[in-house]
Formats: structure tokens, C-alpha cells, sequence
């Protein structure tokens, strides 16, 4: 066991001498006492090992316990050699008392004391060494990837409304089969401020309903491989503004009646700003019209037919829903046909809780507006009353699963049904077309002249149905003819993925998907794009 001795000792300034505390002077005379006969001749002065400012106070289960006291009081700790002080002849020193105190060496306590000791003195230096590496470590992998990034794309003062939450994943890779077309392909998207885009996504509706194409294409032009930073190398330029988000509060509907004004003031921005727009007259310009009748921007056929394509627009490459075969003052504008948005995370959760070839035990199918009064101005125009043929013929069938009010889950319906009617609303174009193709159910497509969108994708022909207005009241028969015919053939033909693929619009592009086939379309109008063209007459004129 290892001994050590503690002398404390207090300064007492009126005999300018060190002495004890008196209420340790008590428990100290005891404790010499019972130990004087051990330590012989105390020796004097003793041998310091250690010294800083302690306060000794009596405790009942030990002699004494340490906390802090003033720095008049010292106390000194040497260890106790019983032989070497029994040499020692000198007058044990009256102002001082000897204080055995004993440490615990038991299991191996003292040296996990001391390697505690050892850890507190040296724990702050291995923190800053710590922290230092680790600075600096930092520091060498951030500078060396700011190294590597291409140097940074001047902008102008107009505001970043680019959906900065979409565009931190990594550009689209297009290198796959069938995409040759579109690796030399580039598309500058404007960065137009936020009451033309973004500002209107505070309404959640705005990103989920069958206009918002609009917002998935701008969404997924923002990371796909063709964007470039560069107008300059651009073959052709975005203009994102949303016309289709601004929901009336009456009905719920989208109301576009600020659609013209909107787009020229994107449009006089724009040509400000840049000079883009004036080299090219806006022909390699690329607007999206996902409204009824595209881009003449109204519900009813025949004022938007009055109206006809904005003149600012009547130049530039439209995107839109609406599309015929035959001609129509809304088509003329160069145009893309594209289909309607659906959501495919909607379409991928329908089919994970639909059985896995399920039986679908619904003959034919419809759900939506079917309006029936002849006052209501619907019952009169909407449709051109072939919903309300539908209704008045086929709705005693129990062959026919009619209705006519809404239901969250539809979806579900859809993937229980053999065949899926697609009469035209307002227009021709109808969401039900996507859905039917996506979740398997045959769509018979009611609207004379239709242009249906990605003909050169979708072979039509071989997975829907077209029924002509005239004959609407003899689906019952047509249909059956079919089902004893060619069904399996059509619905084999439907689960082909690369169809469903092509109708859905994704966040990001993929390989085939809808906004690839809308890229696509564009790589073949290259003729219209004032950087393609200059290429294409520098090279005839090199040759």
C-alpha cells in the first residue's frame, strides 16, 4: 500500500506564520498522535511533490476531502520512507502537523487513476489535432472539387424561378438506343421570374392536373443532358410560362383568360433581355399550350376559334394537348401533340394494389360529366351530346359501368375494366385515353378527327378502338365484335412498356418517355432553329 503525508499549513498574518485550521487542528492532533509512533522524527522541511490551493474539510466516514479553499492556505504531499526519516534528527517543526493519508492501490485503482490523470492532461492537444486534420482534410477535398467545376454561366438580373428543389440531381444521360437524334440536341430554358412559373405552384393542383405538362416538361428540361447554359449554342429556347394554373374559385376550373396577356409579357422580357427573339423572330422559340384547344387559349370551340393563335405566338413552335387531322385555326402554329398529364406515381400506386392479373370484371367503362338538361348550356354544347347519347342508351346495360359523379379512386375502376370510353369534353382530347393505355383497359376513343399524340411511338391502330360520333349508339354491338375477335391481341399490345412509357410524364427524362418524345419531335425541326440552320449553310458553303 502506498503512503503518502500531506502537510496543510495557513498563513495567519498576525503571527506571521503558517499554521493549521483550528477545526482541523482536533482531528490532526489525533491522527499524529495514533500515527507518531510510525513516523518517528518528522522530517523537516518536507519533501514537495506536489502544491496548489486545497480546502480540507472533515468528513465522518474518512479523515479528509478536498475542494477548493483560498490561496493562502498550501498543501504539500510527499511519500513516506519510514527508514530514511528514522535518520533524521532535526526538532520535529511546532507549526506543522503530518497528516497520513492513504490511497486505495486495490484492484488495480491507482492505475486507472493515473491513466485518467494522463488522459485530462493531453485530451485538449488531441482535440486540436483532431479538429485541425479535419479542417484540413476539408479544405483540400472542397478546393479540389471547386477545381473541377465549369466555370460559372453569367446571368442577367432577371430573378431565378428554376425550381432550384428539381435541379440539384445530375443531368438525364439520353445515350441509350433510338437517341441519336437528340445528343447534338440543345435547349436553352429561359429563367423567367416567378409570377410567369413558380409563383402559380403555391397551389398544389397546379403540378397534378391534366393541364400540367406545362410544368413537367420546364421540370424536366431543368436537369435533362440537352439544357445547356449557353444561348448561344442553343438550337432551341423554353419559355416557361404556366397559363393553365390560375383556378377559378367559382367552379375550380382552370380559367386561362390571362393566358394572352401573361405570355406577351414573357414575351417582351424576354426579347429585352435578349437577342434571341428578334435574330429568329421567335421560330426556334418553344411555348406549351396543355388548354382545350391549345394555343387559342379558351374552353369553347367556337370563341376560340375566333380569337385564333395569339399574333406573338404565330411564329414559334407550341406544344399542346389539342391536335385534328384536318385543318383548324388552332393548329395554325407550328405544333408538337402531346398527350394530357397523368401522374405516373398516381398509376404506379394503382397498379400495386390491383392483383396481379386480376380478373377485371367490368365490361365497359365511363365516369365523368355527363350533362343532361337541355338548358344547361353543357347539355347543349358539351360534348356535342355524345356523353349524353351514351348515358340515355346504355345506362340500363348492366354490361355498361356508368357514372356520372367523381371519385378519388377511379383509378382502380379503370384497372377492373375490359374497355375504357374516351369520348371528347370541350375538345377532342381526353386524360382517360392516357390512364386507359397506362393501367390496361382498351380505349374506345369517341372524337371525329382526333390527332392522337407520338404517332411515331404509339401504334394507335393496334391498341385502341375508334368509334365515330354517329355510330356512338352502337358501341354494345362494335364492342362485342371486337371481344369475340382480336381483344387478347389488343390488350397483349397494351402492356407493352415502352407504350405506357411514352404517355407519362416524369421528373426527370427517361429513356422514351414522354418528354423524350416531345425532344424528339423537336430534333426534327432543326430547320427552324437559327443556330442549325447557320451551321448547315457554313457547311454547304465549305463544300
Amino acid at each position: 500500500m502506498l503512503i503518502l503525508h500531506c502537510i496543510c499549513i495557513k498563513h495567519d498574518p498576525l503571527l506571521n506564520a503558517w499554521t493549521l485550521p483550528r477545526w482541523l487542528q482536533k482531528r490532526s492532533a489525533n491522527i499524529t498522535k495514533q500515527n507518531k509512533t510510525k513516523l518517528g522524527h518528522l522530517v523537516s522541511p518536507p519533501v514537495t511533490v506536489s502544491s496548489f490551493p486545497l480546502l480540507l474539510t472533515p468528513e465522518q466516514d474518512s479523515p479528509l476531502s478536498t475542494t477548493l479553499i483560498p490561496s493562502t492556505t498550501r498543501l504539500f504531499f510527499f511519500p513516506l520512507n519510514l527508514n530514511e526519516m528514522a535518520l533524521h534528527k532535526t526538532t520535529p517543526n511546532s507549526r506543522g502537523y503530518y497528516v497520513k493519508m492513504k490511497l486505495l492501490h486495490k484492484h488495480g485503482r491507482l492505475h486507472h487513476h493515473q491513466e485518467k490523470n494522463c488522459f485530462y492532461k493531453y485530451y485538449k492537444w488531441l482535440l486540436w489535432l483532431s479538429l485541425s486534420l479535419y479542417f484540413f482534410t476539408s479544405y483540400l477535398i472542397s478546393n479540389n472539387n471547386t477545381t473541377k467545376q465549369p466555370p460559372e454561366q453569367k446571368t442577367t438580373h432577371l430573378s431565378r424561378t428554376l425550381i432550384e428543389s428539381n435541379n440539384t440531381a445530375p443531368p438525364q444521360s439520353l445515350n441509350y438506343p433510338g437517341s441519336g437524334s437528340l445528343k447534338n440536341l440543345k435547349v436553352f430554358v429561359y429563367d423567367l421570374p416567378p409570377k410567369y412559373n413558380t409563383d402559380w405552384l403555391s397551389n398544389e393542383r397546379c403540378s397534378k392536373h391534366l393541364f400540367a405538362s406545362e410544368v413537367a416538361i420546364h421540370r424536366a428540361l431543368l436537369t435533362s443532358e440537352v439544357r445547356t447554359f449557353d444561348p448561344y449554342e442553343a438550337d432551341f429556347f423554353f419559355v416557361p410560362v404556366y397559363v393553365s394554373c390560375n383556378f377559378s374559385t367559382i367552379n375550380g376550373f382552370p380559367a386561362i383568360g390571362h393566358a394572352r396577356s401573361l405570355i406577351a409579357s414573357a414575351v417582351n422580357l424576354v426579347s429585352s433581355e435578349y437577342p434571341f427573339w428578334n435574330r429568329s423572330r421567335g421560330s426556334d422559340h418553344v411555348f406549351v399550350a396543355s388548354h382545350d384547344f391549345g394555343s387559342c387559349f379558351h374552353t369553347l370551340e367556337d370563341v376560340a376559334v375566333a380569337d385564333g393563335v395569339p399574333e406573338i405566338m404565330r411564329n414559334s413552335i407550341v406544344l399542346q394537348t389539342f391536335g385534328v387531322v384536318y385543318d383548324h385555326p388552332c393548329q395554325k402554329v407550328e405544333h408538337v401533340v402531346i398527350p394530357p398529364y397523368v401522374s405516373p406515381e398516381s398509376v404506379q400506386d394503382t397498379m400495386d394494389n390491383s392483383p396481379v392479373n386480376g380478373r377485371r370484371d367490368i365490361w365497359v367503362f365511363f365516369r365523368g360529366k355527363m350533362e343532361l338538361h337541355p338548358k344547361n348550356v353543357s347539355g347543349r354544347f358539351y360534348s356535342k351530346k355524345v356523353r349524353t347519347m351514351i348515358w340515355r342508351k346504355f345506362n340500363g346495360d348492366r354490361r355498361f359501368y356508368l357514372q356520372r359523379h367523381r371519385f378519388a379512386g377511379y383509378q382502380s375502376e379503370i384497372a377492373r375494366s375490359v374497355f375504357c370510353l374516351c369520348p371528347l369534353g370541350w375538345a377532342p382530347w381526353s386524360p382517360r385515353l392516357v390512364e386507359s393505355v397506362a393501367l390496361g383497359c382498351v380505349p374506345v376513343v369517341i372524337a371525329d378527327g382526333i390527332q392522337l399524340p407520338f404517332s411515331s411511338a404509339v401504334k394507335w391502330s393496334e391498341i385502341s378502338i375508334t368509334v365515330a360520333e354517329k355510330d356512338v349508339g352502337r358501341l354494345a354491338e362494335i364492342l362485342e365484335r371486337v371481344a369475340a375477335t382480336n381483344l387478347s391481341t389488343i390488350q397483349k399490345n397494351l402492356w407493352d412498356p415502352a407504350t405506357r412509357r411514352a404517355l407519362l410524364f416524369n421528373n426527370q427524362v427517361g429513356e422514351g418517355d414522354a418528354t423524350w418524345q416531345v425532344l424528339h419531335a423537336l430534333s426534327e425541326k432543326l430547320e427552324r432553329s437559327y443556330r442549325a440552320s447557320r451551321v448547315s449553310r457554313q457547311l454547304d458553303f465549305d463544300t
